[in-house]
């Protein structure tokens, strides 16, 4: 059985990441190791329960079934789930390996953020004399920004120029904080500082826009500059002067400090990758390096993508309109089934989707609620193959994580993806050996409108549910639970439109009179009236038992006639005559009086143009049925 590796982050750094766990699995080539990747997506802007339910993922994993983990911190910047997991993995008794922030009880693996700093300050003034600078630092809590601040500092301080650093603003790693600071500053009339200084590249590019955007170039009235070195930066125009922090290199040695804990060596609680400074286009270095070549390569490449990303918004779209077209869950798990069995190229030959089983149950019942902490012991399998081999069972133990999974054959990389609408938990989704869609954004993507799809489906469900519950109770005597004059109504309607299409239909009206109901009222209370009126009616039920009734009136019933019933009518109305009371006027009538009158008639194509016509014809036959139970005339 191979060794596993959890790793804990979320995936807006996403290209630095990638660049991390490449250097990490490279590192596994002689090793028998699987990694884990639990993955997620929060904002410090989202909602509480939105950041709950996206980093619910990382409760997932049972610690003690891994034999180490990793808390990728240049993407996680959230102190409590770092603390969890943390606690966790000291509880599993397993090593922890940190990256972009230290802990007492986790080993470190870190850039040397504070001397590439200073380079890059040095660079700054000696090579283009620019000496105020504004820092766009990260979060307050962020190691790697606050070494990078401390750096400028320092570098400052050194200097005997302390006062040069002119404001420091915490963006919490939002470029939308950016924007607003820039916009506030440019606004407010003062000279803006020779260099910016941003804590990201993301950063760096959003105060080169913001500051176009107010009039001024970089790097002709500013200079600035960024971290990470992203392909991004490397094409943007200017391209942005960075730091390089090296991160498959950092990758690596986490993968060699695991394997030297897995060992049982003695290993320093901290290593270091030295960073390089690079200048670029925004800090006024044209000619340091080629950015137009990467350009051209990256515009070579424009064309592929762009096809890759059409094929992949037509999966999903295929996705959405397989989900919203189902009207019931069953249907759902089946054509969802079916989609992925006829079409999983995106996907690829193992990928799962697993469902909450509650996630069906609570659009039947709004009592259900959904989990919001953890996950079900048994979920829905929705779909499941591992190396193309389908998993066979409707449910799966959530502790195994993957179905289907042997830990053997070669070395994968697994990405775990939260499906969620705020805190409630859907489920979630598995991907393999995804690195570059991990870089791409195209997981979180995925994961965003699967999780959207999924709660547009189960909300659309769950109202339309109610919708005709409620119809069905609009459309229900409430006495004697039959169908009412609404019901019949949109029989009606329905009936006539065949009338209209010129549908040579088969059907027939039976119209029913409850006889002496008002003299069972009177004489013996309303509560024996209603008892009278639902023994008729059952009677009719019994007698035209493949027809819907309708109560039209407080003692009229109707029924509409075909099929088996049609062609029986006959037979069927005598056999109603027979099972019902000798007409009286005499009280008290026997406990199971019954007395109906009833007409039927049948539709006539060659004459009918309306329902109402076989009605009324129904109705004068019932009458005088009626007068023939009371004596006042003969039949005829």
């Amino acid at each position: 059985m191979k060794k596993k590796i959890a790793v804990f982050t979320t995936g807006w750094a996403s290209e630095i990441l990638s660049e991390y766990l490449t250097g990490m699995m490279d590192t596994f080539e002689e090793e028998s190791v699987d990694v884990f990747l639990f993955l997620c997506y929060p904002t410090y802007v989202d909602t509480t329960a939105t950041k709950i339910g996206e980093m619910n993922i990382y409760n997932l994993p049972d610690l003690k079934d891994f034999d180490g983990a990793v808390i990728f911190a240049s993407g996680l910047n959230f102190q409590d789930q770092i603390d969890k997991i943390i606690k966790r993995s000291e509880e599993a008794g397993i090593p922890i390996i940190m990256q972009g922030q230290k802990h007492d009880k986790a080993y470190y693996i870190g850039s040397d953020n504070y001397i590439a700093t200073r380079v890059m300050c040095e660079h700054l003034e000696e090579k283009h004399n620019a000496k105020k600078i504004v820092f766009l630092a990260g979060s307050t809590d962020s190691l790697d920004s606050n070494l990078r601040l401390q750096a400028v500092q320092d570098y400052l301080a050194d200097k005997k120029r302390p006062d040069d650093l002119l404001d420091i603003c915490y963006t919490k790693w939002e470029n939308a904080e950016a924007t607003k600071y820039i916009n506030n500053y440019c606004k407010s009339g003062r000279e803006l500082p020779d260099a910016f200084i941003c804590a990201n590249d993301g950063l760096a590019m959003e105060t080169v826009i913001t500051l176009n955007a107010n009039g001024y170039d970089v790097p002709k009235d500013a200079l600035v500059c960024g971290y990470d070195f992203l392909d991004d930066s490397q094409i943007f125009d200017p391209s942005i002067a960075s730091v390089d922090q090296c991160f498959e290199k950092m990758g690596a040695a986490c993968g060699d400090l695991w394997t030297y804990l897995n060992l049982g060596v003695d290993c320093d609680k901290s290593v270091i990758i030295p960073c390089e400074f690079i200048p670029g286009e925004s800090c006024n270095c044209y000619d340091f390096r080629n950015s137009d070549k990467i350009r051209r390569r990256v515009g070579r490449e424009a064309f592929t993508k762009r096809a890759t990303t059409t094929y992949f918004n037509r999966k999903l779209n295929y996705v959405d309109s397989t989900i919203l077209a189902c009207a019931s869950y069953q249907e759902f798990k089946k054509n969802l089934h079916s989609l992925y069995v006829s079409n999983h190229d995106f996907e690829g030959d193992s990928f799962h989707i697993l469902l909450e089983p509650n996630f069906g149950n609570s659009i039947y019942d709004a009592n259900i609620r959904l989990r919001k902490h953890g996950y079900s012991h048994q979920m829905d399998v929705i779909y499941s193959t591992e190396d193309g081999k389908s998993y066979k069972e409707a449910q799966f133990d959530s502790k195994e994580m993957i179905p289907g999974y042997t830990g053997t054959g070669p070395n994968h990389l697994y990405v775990f993806l939260p499906l969620h609408e705020a805190d409630d938990n859907f489920g979630y989704v598995v991907f393999r050996d995804c690195i570059e869609r991990v870089r791409n954004h195209f997981l979180q993507t995925y994961q965003n409108r699967m999780s959207l799809v999924l709660d547009k489906f189960r909300h659309a469900l769950s109202l339309d549910l109610v919708n005709k519950r409620l119809l069905e109770i609009m459309k229900r005597d409430p006495l004697t639970n039959v169908n009412n004059r609404r019901a019949f109504e949109d029989k009606e309607k329905y009936l006539q439109s065949l009338i209209n299409s010129d549908s040579e239909q088969a059907f027939a009206i039976a119209m029913f009179d409850i006889n002496n109901l008002k003299l069972v009222n009177d004489s013996m209370g309303h509560d024996a009236g209603d008892e009278y009126l639902i023994r008729s009616c059952h009677l009719i039920c019994d007698v035209f038992k493949h027809s819907p009734v309708y109560r039209i009136g407080g003692d009229e019933f109707l029924a509409v006639l075909s099929g088996d019933d049609y062609d029986n009518r006959e037979e069927l109305a005598k056999e109603l005559n027979s099972l019902l009371s000798p007409y009286s006027n005499v009280t008290p009538l026997p406990s199971d009086f019954v007395s109906i009158a009833c007409g039927i008639s049948e539709y006539n194509h060659s004459k009918d143009r309306s329902v109402y016509d076989v009605i009324k014809r129904a109705d004068e036959k019932m009458y005088e049925v009626k007068a023939v139970m009371k004596g006042q005339k003969q039949s005829s």
